[in-house]
């Protein structure tokens, strides 16, 4: 399944919604991935390690279940996910760009790859429908969540390492 999605950050047309720096949607995005417990609730466990200037390496642990993958950071545009094949996880990647059309925009482009063949997606097409409706609910709530921490003063560069 690839699956992607746009979300609109900052609206010039909109004055209801609070208007967010690119700063602050990075900041947010790297948090998402070096803190995921904010953005994910039954997230049990995050430990980082092999950290670099461009990335570092996880393991995510939901119960029983540990996922190890790879953060990729391409500063002020790209936070790259790669979660190569384990136990019955096949290799995937989520990719989350930040992208500014003009000065005022402001938007993030969600990009997921399941790393399936076409018939394999054929075969999931009903299963890959609830997939991309939850993909799309939780990069919703990656957003709002950023937002609040924007409004608390948590994504100001002063509060991060």
């Amino acid at each position: 399944m690839k699956f992607e999605h746009l979300i609109e950050i900052n609206d010039p047309l909109n004055p209801l919604i609070d208007t967010l720096t690119l700063e602050q949607v990075w900041r947010g995005l790297v948090l998402r991935a070096e803190s995921p417990k904010l953005f994910v609730p039954h997230l049990d466990e995050c430990h980082i390690s092999e950290r670099s200037d461009a990335g570092f390496a996880r393991s995510l642990r939901y119960g029983e279940l540990v996922i190890n993958d790879r953060v990729v950071l391409i500063p002020q545009l790209q936070v790259r996910y790669e979660v190569p094949a384990q136990q019955d996880i096949s290799a995937s990647s989520l990719i989350m760009t930040i992208e500014m059309p003009d000065e005022a925009s402001l938007w993030v482009r969600f990009q997921y790859d399941d790393g399936h063949d076409a018939a394999t997606d054929e075969a999931n097409a009903l299963y890959d429908d609830f997939r991309r409706s939850a993909y799309k609910e939780s990069d919703i709530d990656t957003v709002r969540v950023m937002r609040e921490l924007a409004l608390e003063g948590r994504l100001d560069a002063g509060l991060l390492n």
